[in-house]
């Protein structure tokens, strides 16, 4: 991927910039992994005590019904249910938790009075009385524990998720961008120096010029300061008196 990218200061910048973005989300998306992690453990423990909940409630509710049967018979059993008139009402709503949205499930008219089950107290027993509570008991177990499975199953969702974003950006994208800053820093470093030993170059020719030129100039001025001492003597020589 280093070979792809140009070896320029602009390309250096915008990979320092990607790196320092990459690393806050990288930062941000580990302390939400390990949020979501604690919120996790937090609803598991949940579930854990509303399954026990509702696997004891189930299992009294088929004592209760078995119970009802074996004492009134399956017909009045039958009967006492299909007796009732206002069923029970589930709303849902959402909350956020750590970013994720889970449900937040209400019932309403689950537990019932005795004159609210619909069937007449002087023609059933105490014993379909107890399996029906027994089973209002079952329904709002089952409710919660609709509600606790959502939210552990989002929850596990969504940690996945980050989990993966966070491993993408550490182990992929985060070693590819210091790998490019690496080559890049590397190239200029280069070019720097073959930079710097051109200009030595230049200047080193350019100080031979020089020295060539100042020899040559004195070497003119030696010579023209040579010829210039046999004409001065011969001038003198000339300008002497004769004797008597």
């Amino acid at each position: 991927m280093a070979k792809d990218v140009k070896p320029t200061r602009k390309n250096l910048m915008e990979i320092e910039d990607r790196i320092e973005l990459s690393e806050r989300g990288h930062g941000t998306l580990e302390k939400k992994r390990d949020g979501l992690i604690m919120e996790f453990m937090d609803i598991l423990d949940k579930a854990q005590d509303v399954r026990g909940d509702l696997a004891d409630d189930y299992e009294a509710a088929q004592k209760k019904i078995n119970m009802a049967r074996a004492m009134e018979g399956d017909v009045a059993v039958r009967g006492a249910a299909a007796a009732l008139q206002e069923h029970p009402e589930i709303t849902t709503e959402s909350k956020n938790i750590m970013g994720v949205v889970v449900p937040q499930i209400e019932s309403s008219r689950v537990s019932k009075s005795l004159d609210q089950r619909g069937y007449g107290i002087m023609g059933t027993s105490a014993r379909i009385d107890e399996a029906a509570e027994a089973y209002e008991d079952l329904l709002e177990s089952i409710i919660l524990a609709a509600e606790v499975e959502t939210a552990m199953k989002k929850m596990l969702r969504e940690i996945e998720t980050t989990k993966r974003r966070v491993n993408a950006l550490e182990f992929k994208l985060l070693p590819d961008l210091y790998e490019n800053q690496e080559y890049i820093e590397q190239k200029l470093e280069e070019q720097e120096r073959e930079e710097t030993f051109r200009l030595k170059k230049i200047k080193e020719k350019k100080e031979q010029q020089e020295k060539a030129e100042r020899e040559a100039e004195e070497e003119e001025a030696a010579e023209a300061d040579s010829t210039a001492e046999p004409d001065m003597e011969q001038s003198t020589a000339g300008g002497i008196p004769g004797g008597d």
